[in-house]
């Protein structure tokens, strides 16, 4: 079966990826991020939180988010003060 695969972590990117029949969220998270927590990460089905039961149907659409992203919200204020022409 088929499912749509959007990867959130670093640069991120989306693809459609053939499972098995009856993969659980969790294996597929094991299978794409091996050597990831899965504690660490948003993980969302059809753009809602399931538990690490729920088993894959055709067509869902999967999200994995890293839960903090390093120095994002720093980056994030320093590049406003540069627009802001505040610092350089």
């Amino acid at each position: 079966m088929k499912i749509f695969f959007v990867n959130n972590q670093g640069g991120g990117y989306a693809e459609t990826l053939d499972v098995a029949d009856g993969m659980s969220i969790k294996a597929f998270f094991d299978r794409q991020m091996p050597n990831a927590r899965a504690d660490q990460y948003a993980i969302r089905v059809n753009r809602n939180p399931v538990d690490s039961d729920y088993v894959l149907r055709d067509g869902d659409r999967v999200t994995i988010t890293p839960a903090k992203i390093a120095g994002a919200i720093k980056r994030a204020v320093r590049t406003a003060l540069r627009w802001l022409r505040i610092v350089k």
